[in-house]
């Protein structure tokens, strides 16, 4: 599963890789992948564009390209995206390939069909994906003061923690496996109810949000043992050997030592210590 720190990997590698060409042909080889237009809709609108940025709000990755349009990637629960070369063999479980008029390709590969792609009008993209509308702050593209972030935090009082932290409305981008790391790295507890926090506490879990997400980011994301994210290039990201607690249970705790534990919260699985965190 991607989260912030993959997709921002992604949006980056693909600023320098792709933006500035122009999509000389479009395949789409596979099924399953592409929504909201046909086939040939969908060529048509793109064949020729150039793409003049990428851009990623919350976890949707999009070229924007000179005739209006934006060409939307959703990756969250899978699919991979490979920049590659013409003459390079095309993978079996290719889902898409866009060559450029300068040469090279992008090519979205997804084996479990769990990715999406569509074109659609930049100023439609809220009616397309109406969840944008009530989008919270982005913590990489948008700072904010922790004040700001307290008193959102405050209006949630009889939430959870972990599930303020997946609730996108409040902040974007954030799933499972960086709510239990940020939770860990502030020290606190995955069930403490959101009104319970000092200010002192507060300013804790905002400083871990940040951080957390920026080194991830910088460190090029995680890939789990299910191999389902990997970069541009095909390379796992970096950050795997940092995780403190995800996917960790059993094992000990990196700041206490203590063992590790995955409980239930809401029928979900949480990784966390419950010696050191509190």
């Amino acid at each position: 599963m991607a989260e912030l720190p993959e997709i921002e990997t992604l949006r980056r590698d693909l600023e320098r890789e792709v933006g500035g060409k122009r999509i000389k042909a479009v395949d789409v080889t596979g099924t399953g992948a592409l929504k909201h237009l046909t086939k040939k809709q969908f060529i048509d609108r793109l064949e020729q564009a150039k793409i003049t940025g990428i851009v990623r709000r919350d976890l949707l990755l999009m070229a924007k390209l000179d005739t209006g349009d934006l060409l939307v990637f959703v990756l969250e629960t899978g699919g991979q995206l490979r920049r590659s070369a013409a003459k390079d063999p095309i993978d079996k479980h290719t889902k898409l390939v866009i060559t450029f008029t300068q040469g090279g390709q992008l090519r979205l590969l997804d084996a479990g069909a769990n990715s999406e792609v569509f074109v659609v009008a930049a100023d439609e993209l809220e009616t397309e994906v109406p969840a944008l509308k009530a989008l919270g702050p982005d913590p990489v593209d948008e700072p904010m003061s922790w004040t700001r972030f307290g008193e959102m935090v405050i209006r949630r009082r009889g939430t959870k923690l972990r599930n303020l932290l997946v609730d996108r409305t409040l902040i974007a981008g954030v799933g499972p496996v960086y709510a239990d790391e940020i939770l860990h790295n502030a020290g606190l507890r995955h069930d403490r109810d959101a009104g319970s926090l000092s200010t002192q506490e507060i300013r804790r879990l905002y400083r871990s949000l940040v951080e957390t997400l920026h080194e991830a980011a910088k460190h090029r994301g995680v890939t789990l043992a299910d191999a389902e994210w990997a970069d541009l290039s095909g390379k796992p990201g970096g950050w795997a050997g940092e995780l403190k607690v995800y996917q960790r249970d059993g094992l000990a705790c990196r700041r206490c030592r203590s063992v590790v534990s995955k409980v239930r919260l809401g029928g979900r699985a949480v990784y966390v210590c419950l010696d050191c965190q509190v």
